[in-house]
């Protein structure tokens, strides 16, 4: 199917709408900044990328041995590119700023070595602060993998869950707390949560915090931390904005870039242009074909992916939806239904856009063109993923 004739009259434009050499460019409303609709299409190509070769093994890695074994049980043979330059530099002690796309593996880059350091000095504590709830919860899962058999405890602490349990986690003083700012800033403030004693801070995605508005937050919370910790720093772009958060936190930090590039080089990028049509009716044919089996649908509002949702399952689609009104069991309701298969289609606002790791999703459809460049590149991100070919479609009215 070539998408960006569908509902058209023949001959491609391209300025989508308008034909070149007018001097004009079709601008929707609510978005952030203006994106040229060229942006949306870009062919998949499967070219042959010599595979990186890492430097270690994960045996070579001065790590505790209960690690290594528990990195095998995983079934990680190699390290991946962040990994093998990460970990011996964190091992080290040197604050880092890592530059990666999502789905490299960074995660395991400052967990593995992380976990070694709190193993051989039990008065570690360590602050993971991401951007995103499922982000957090994500990370906590691969903790658990890693830290198999070791007593190290953890806890995630995220809006949108009861505080009280967190509360009474907090109190066991576990190793590793993982949370998201606004939450962080909470138990601050309740005074169950004293960072004075925390040496080391993970700040993760940081350029989506920026992006979320919690700058003033992740200041308030690095400023009640001792002067001399480590830091290690994951942003998948770096802007005039990040690199002065990277001057104010951190100090002589080693610097780590695994970046390919914007988007993804197996992802096939189209736009649907709707021209008159219902865009319901539209997703409705699209969905129906055997080759859309596993859809990431992103919507703009909160109340746009609930309804469309609901229209869906009308249809005898079924759907699951997530934004940030919904409580987190519901959110992780939806998303459990959509890694296994249960649903095909999972209609999200922009907060499942960073962070989220699922396997296999055949397409993402972009309902609602994003607010920015970035917030298109971090939606598509979730397909094409681990050597996979992905799909990204784009709806333009």
């Amino acid at each position: 199917m070539s998408y960006h004739r569908y509902g058209g009259r023949g001959g491609r434009s391209n300025s989508f709408g308008r034909h070149q050499g007018r001097g004009r460019q079709s601008r929707p409303a609510h978005r952030g900044q203006d994106i040229h609709y060229s942006k949306f299409i870009n062919k998949g190509v499967d070219e042959v990328v010599k595979p990186y070769e890492p430097k270690h093994s994960f045996n070579d890695f001065a790590i505790d041995s209960r690690i290594k074994a528990n990195i095998a049980r995983k079934g990680y043979k190699t390290p991946t590119a962040i990994q093998d330059q990460a970990i011996p530099v964190v091992l080290e002690g040197r604050d880092i700023v890592g530059i990666a796309n999502t789905g490299t593996g960074k995660t395991g880059a400052f967990l593995i070595p992380l976990l070694h350091k709190v193993a051989i000095a039990k008065d570690e504590r360590v602050l993971i602060m991401v951007p995103t709830r499922e982000l957090a919860i994500q990370i906590e899962d691969e903790y658990r993998g890693f830290s198999f058999g070791s007593g190290l405890a953890s806890v995630s602490v995220v809006g949108g869950a009861n505080i009280n349990p967190q509360i009474r986690a907090l109190r066991d003083n576990p190793y590793f707390v993982i949370g998201t700012p606004g939450r962080i800033k909470d138990l601050i403030e309740r005074r169950v949560l004293d960072l004075s004693k925390f040496q080391t801070v993970v700040l993760d995605e940081a350029d989506r915090m920026l992006d979320m508005g919690f700058i003033g937050d992740m200041h308030y919370i690095m400023s009640l931390m001792p002067a001399n910790r480590h830091t290690l720093f994951f942003s998948a772009t770096l802007s005039s904005d990040i690199e002065r958060l990277i001057k104010d936190f951190l100090h002589d930090p080693v610097r780590i870039s695994v970046k390919t590039g914007d988007t993804s080089k197996n992802v096939d990028q189209d736009i649907v242009r709707i021209e008159g049509k219902n865009k319901i009716d539209v997703l409705h044919d699209l969905l129906v074909q055997p080759e859309f089996d596993k859809v990431l649908v992103f919507g703009r509002t909160k109340h746009g992916v609930d309804k469309l949702s609901k229209v869906l399952a009308a249809r005898g689609i079924p759907s699951a939806a997530i934004h940030g009104n919904k409580s987190q069991n519901n959110r992780q309701r939806a998303l459990g239904e959509f890694k296994q298969n249960k649903v095909k289609v999972l209609i999200a606002t922009d907060v499942a856009a960073r962070g989220l790791d699922i396997p296999k999703v055949s397409h993402v459809i972009n309902f609602d063109v994003p607010g920015t460049y970035e917030d298109y590149v971090h939606r598509i991100g979730r397909t094409g993923r681990a050597g996979e070919r992905g799909k990204a479609l784009t709806f333009i009215d």
